[in-house]
């Protein structure tokens, strides 16, 4: 598995707590030391980032790319990159924060990916979240549903997740990187954003006809996002929006911007019922088959690619089990 850091900066500490937790799992991690570059809140100039990550999407011998860190720096690269031979060759691409610029770039052309931690987080996930990053690696089989979340709007709605960071998703309109959300389950998360600046991210989406064809809200946490003197919380702006477009919505699933970062598949087919709050997954990284009739176009070929990059993992990986 390659390691890339094609946003901010990373302590090398953090990195080698998570990089001996994922080796502890017998994956085998490959980096370049240019990793832990620094320039200004970058990991190193542009061009290099941009290299070392295409370098890692382009290698037949790497199964998966991981990244890092977050912070800030992968839209900078967004017109460079390469990235539709991953339909035919698809290897995972994990992380989530500012690596949803990359997730919503590869969903866009097609291809589906990882939200879940960053190297530099795993070595402080939960036990829970642990497990399902392990699951999500190697298991054939549809992760286990999430539960735990609140109701903001009830009703159920089956359809592909897609999303991560809201503050990202908003960075994206205008460009080509921004997938279609019609017929989805939207997943967003946010850390550190008072409740207007989440209001003003949700309505450049709107403005821009990104939530025509949404099927509902799979809301993660909104960590330090509420005002400061509790005069107005980040889920009431939420719930406004999802009673706006008349779509099921929950809130705080543990994705995001905690220890509890469980990892979920983008692209799967999956139900969110917002009366108990409960996302449910009827595909995983093994190619299982979408429950639902209602299916959008890309999911056919989301599963496939899929089904082929776990086999890869799957021979990459056999006897370690």
């Amino acid at each position: 598995m390659a390691v890339v850091a094609p946003a901010g900066p990373l302590a090398r500490e953090r990195f080698e707590k998570g990089a001996e937790v994922l080796r502890g799992l017998g994956l085998r991690l490959v980096y370049d030391e240019r990793l832990f570059a620094r320039d200004r809140y970058l990991a190193g100039p542009d061009a290099q980032r941009l290299s070392l990550l295409q370098a890692a999407l382009d290698d037949p011998t790497v199964t998966a790319v991981w990244s890092a860190r977050g912070g800030y720096g992968l839209t900078r690269l967004l017109p460079q990159l390469r990235l539709r031979q991953l339909r035919d060759h698809p290897k995972l691409v994990i992380g989530f924060s500012d690596v949803t610029a990359l997730h919503a770039a590869l969903g866009a052309v097609g291809v589906g990916s990882l939200h879940g931690p960053n190297v530099g987080q795993v070595g402080e996930l939960t036990p829970r979240a642990l497990a399902r990053l392990k699951d999500a690696l190697f298991s054939w089989l549809p992760p286990e549903p999430i539960g735990g979340a609140v109701p903001l709007r009830r009703g159920k709605a089956q359809g592909v997740l897609l999303g991560g960071n809201l503050t990202l998703l908003a960075s994206l309109v205008g460009t080509p990187h921004l997938p279609s959300f019609a017929g989805s389950i939207l997943l967003l998360e946010d850390v550190g954003e008072a409740p207007y600046r989440i209001d003003r991210a949700l309505t450049q989406l709107r403005n821009a006809g990104a939530f025509e064809g949404l099927r509902g809200l799979a809301l993660g946490t909104f960590v330090r996002c509420d005002d400061r003197a509790g005069a107005c919380l980040t889920r009431d702006v939420l719930a406004a929006l999802a009673i706006e477009l008349a779509v099921p919505a929950a809130i705080d699933f543990p994705i995001g911007h905690l220890d509890d970062n469980c990892a979920v598949p983008l692209g799967a087919e999956v139900e969110l019922d917002a009366n108990e709050g409960k996302l449910t997954f009827f595909q995983g990284w093994g190619g299982g088959s979408a429950r639902s009739a209602s299916s959008s176009a890309g999911s056919e070929e989301l599963s496939m690619n899929r089904q082929l990059f776990s086999q890869r993992i799957f021979d990459a990986t056999q006897g370690l089990w």
